[in-house]
């Protein structure tokens, strides 16, 4: 007779085969499902967020969905990147609720929409430098090219995806032009050619590069905070599940335990504060899905415990102003 234990693992083996089978099938499904949104908010005792339905994901499948979560996340990455610590800055300084909005009005840029390209790891990254900019020079900036990112960066695979790292490297060593110069053209899912060194897509626009004078990784909770409220706005790559797309409002959390959450790919975002809601500690976030989704655009996450890894690959860079 088979031990309990040998039971146990054969039964954990077939739950894991079931489980990759079930997946590969969902990726046909319909990424919205309203059966898990009535699900989620029949137990809103025990979470801290609300579900509901987006016109940005009406119509998608899985599939079509996990072709959005562009960000590479791990692979090593992120070894050998600088990390960028501010010691100087006591801890106790770190305000209990920060807002960017608030803290800089008018200098940060509104929210966007990568449509139906993986490359929210360029939108998180030029939308960071872009309010970097407008915050050092205390005046408006440009908006800045995610498409500079997707079309000229070779070491990222434009839509399908690339590193938050390598767009630092990038954005520090060759820079990235305004939309104005080179608009953004890969909404369709194809990232058009990268134009001709020291040229504009629009003939009537200023060419420049805005660049860094070198970018950084940050390893803390309190680092992280310390570099946003003394620099601006910071790129962070988190792991996307189904129940994310659902979102509406209240601070996200994932719910590990529901089988019906497949992983989806990682995500890059704008982080942009934090604060507190009834008793959670979130991170106050800008997303590339338009202003239909979730809070006009943002969300909240929760922070302090790395909540689908999103403390784990934030990214930053000082601009380069002369």
């Amino acid at each position: 007779m088979k031990s309990a234990a040998a039971v146990v693992v054969c039964l954990l083996c077939l739950l894991g085969v079931a489980a990759a089978a079930r997946d590969y099938v969902r990726e046909e499904e319909m990424a919205l499902n309203p059966v898990h949104v009535r699900l989620h908010n029949d137990d809103l005792g025990q979470t801290t967020w609300m579900a509901g339905e987006s016109d940005f994901f009406q119509g998608k499948t899985l599939q079509e969905a996990k072709a959005l979560m562009g960000t590479r996340l791990g692979g090593g990455a992120n070894e050998g990147e600088a990390v960028r610590t501010f010691d100087h800055i006591d801890d106790g300084d770190i305000p209990d609720e920060f807002d960017a909005r608030a803290q800089w009005p008018g200098l940060i840029h509104p929210i966007r929409n990568q449509e139906k390209c993986g490359s929210c790891w360029a939108f998180g990254a030029v939308e960071s430098l872009g309010d970097r900019f407008a915050i050092a020079t205390n005046a408006s900036s440009p908006v800045l090219s995610p498409e500079d990112l997707v079309s000229c960066d070779e070491l990222s695979l434009g839509c399908l995806g690339g590193f938050i790292s390598m767009a630092w490297r990038y954005i520090e060593s060759v820079g990235v032009v305004t939309e104005r110069c080179f608009p953004y053209a890969a909404g369709e899912g194809n990232a058009p050619p990268c134009p001709p060194k020291g040229q504009c897509v629009s003939k009537s626009a200023e060419y420049k590069k805005y660049r860094t004078s070198d970018h950084y990784r940050l390893d803390t909770v309190e680092d992280i905070q310390k570099a946003i409220m003394t620099g601006g706005p910071v790129e962070g790559g988190f792991e996307v599940h189904q129940s994310f797309m659902h979102y509406k409002s209240g601070v996200y959390s994932r719910e590990w335990w529901k089988f019906w959450d497949p992983e989806l790919g990682g995500h890059a975002i704008k982080i942009i504060g934090w604060g507190n809601q009834n008793g959670t500690d979130y991170w106050l976030v800008a997303n590339s899905w338009g202003t239909d989704w979730g809070l006009d655009g943002y969300f909240k996450i929760k922070k302090g415990v790395n909540e689908c890894d999103i403390e784990s690959s934030v990214y930053a860079g000082d601009p380069l102003l002369a």
